[in-house]
């Protein structure tokens, strides 16, 4: 388990000889983040479309990271005024005190569980090429990327401190506490809801974070089936050959723009309602709309076959950190360095020293200026902050009793209308679990996270609708 420790403990001994200037005065409070609501909603929620009688959930789970103040946002994006070069620049250390890791800094697999994998395992060697035997490094955020250059940090013989924000480790990656399983049911079996990442492509199988989640035992479902349908019946899933076909063009032109102007200068229409509903797909995995996408360097389109992480999740980033101190519900708000060392201004108005600090915290914290830094950073770092993107995805979890569709299909599509959510995955045919789940980016997904839980389930039936059996 990972130690629970206070932060008083911290507060004195090792960087005696770090930085003595402090930041200004906070306020000494830190935010508490809203948590996922995973209670039963009211059985008749507002609203619902006469045509979806039928769509009456009996458990209910959402994320909201666009809300979450220790995230500000679900994933990075690459919009058209950045690229990949701006991910190495945030990666690069500063004066070989301060070390920067976590999805937004990969430039192989931004936003993804893969991403902030490998950047742990990098910036860990960053450190140990540059530090003395046994000295004290501070690692800022306990999710994937912290969690694994804590453990390769400590392996390699340094005095590791893990401050997290939160009072759970995992960051981005949370699992529900609730396992949705019929009653009776073994140990192991049943759905539990996943808020954050757990959907894997074959790249991301293949990959150290699907190895590790092999060896950890995590059960997975094989998503590969895919059905669309309109309010006027099933269609013909959307094709992401428009595109293809824009990106192609788009690579030629004089400069980057964004995938919907490079969509409209290749003839596509933005209007037309399979494209929109592609376009949805893609919102949902970079979590960003296309006029926000570059073109030049777009995120991977939308994987015709997934894997889903069906299990808790919490052992990922809780393995590593096993026997490892981790000072929780810590916030940091200001980071002082000079060439003896780090003092890092806790969200308690203390203080804590270190000689040298590992920061994992989500870009969307750094735009946000969440971390005040002295001095400031490097221009080239402050640059790639400004340009990197910040997206959001938001996830709805819904369990029925019985269920309403009549489809095995694993991904569902909702062309046309006007359906909030237009992306659905059901486990039923993998797990034998009566669970949707729906995705929603981009600017769909930020309405959505500000709206109450019940008016989130309103807006899923609804979306639903077309899958009910009297919308047929």
């Amino acid at each position: 388990m990972t130690m629970g420790i206070s932060r008083r403990t911290f507060l004195v001994g090792a960087g005696a000889g770090a930085v003595a200037v402090l930041l200004a005065s906070c306020t000494g409070e830190q935010p508490t983040p809203p948590g996922p609501t995973t209670t039963a909603p009211d059985p008749s929620p507002s609203t619902p479309p006469p045509t979806a009688s039928a769509i009456v959930p009996a458990a209910f789970a959402r994320s909201a990271w666009a809300e979450d103040p220790f995230a500000r946002g679900a994933v990075s994006f690459t919009p058209p005024t950045a690229s990949p070069a701006d991910r190495e620049a945030l990666a690069q250390p500063v004066d070989g005190r301060l070390f920067f890791a976590g999805e937004a800094t990969d430039t192989e697999a931004p936003g993804t569980m893969r991403g902030a994998y490998d950047s742990g395992r990098r910036v860990a060697d960053e450190v140990i090429d540059v530090a003395a035997d046994g000295e004290r490094v501070a690692v800022v955020g306990a999710g994937i990327a912290g969690a694994i250059a804590a453990r390769r940090l400590v392996e390699a013989g340094y005095d590791v401190v893990v401050i997290e924000a939160r009072d759970r480790v995992g960051g981005r990656v949370h699992s529900s506490d609730e396992t949705w399983a019929p009653e009776g049911a073994e140990p192991g079996e049943g759905v539990v809801p996943q808020l954050g990442a757990w959907l894997l492509t074959e790249d991301d199988v293949r990959s150290d974070v699907g190895q590790r989640l092999t060896v950890l035992g995590l059960r997975t479902a094989s998503l590969d089936d895919e059905l669309a349908v309109s309010p006027d019946g099933e269609v013909e899933v959307p094709s992401s050959d428009a595109v293809t076909v824009a990106l192609e063009q788009a690579g030629t032109a004089a400069s980057d723009e964004s995938l919907a102007d490079a969509l409209e200068a290749a003839g596509a229409d933005l209007d037309d309602p399979a494209l929109a509903s592609l376009l949805a797909d893609l919102a949902a995995t970079s979590g960003a709309d296309a006029a926000e996408l570059s073109s030049w360097y777009p995120p991977v389109l939308p994987a015709p076959a997934l894997d889903a992480v069906v299990e808790d999740m919490a052992p990922l980033a809780e393995m590593p950190l096993t026997d490892l101190q981790v000072m929780r519900q810590t916030a940091v708000v200001g980071v002082v360095h000079d060439d003896t060392g780090v003092s890092l201004r806790l969200g308690t108005g203390e203080a804590l020293s270190v000689d040298r600090v590992v920061l994992t915290v989500p870009l969307g914290v750094l735009k946000d200026e969440g971390i005040e830094f002295e001095p400031p950073l490097p221009f080239a770092h402050r640059g790639a902050i400004a340009a990197l993107g910040m997206g959001d995805v938001e996830t709805v979890w819904l369990r029925f009793d019985d269920d309403f569709w009549q489809t095995d299909a694993a991904v569902w599509h909702v062309v046309g209308g006007d359906a909030t959510i237009r992306t659905w995955i059901n486990l039923r045919p993998a797990t034998g679990e009566n669970v949707l789940v729906g995705r929603v980016g981009g600017e769909a997904a930020r309405e959505l996270a500000a709206l109450s839980d019940d008016e989130v389930v309103a807006r899923a039936v609804a979306s639903l609708s077309a899958f009910a059996p009297a919308a047929g």
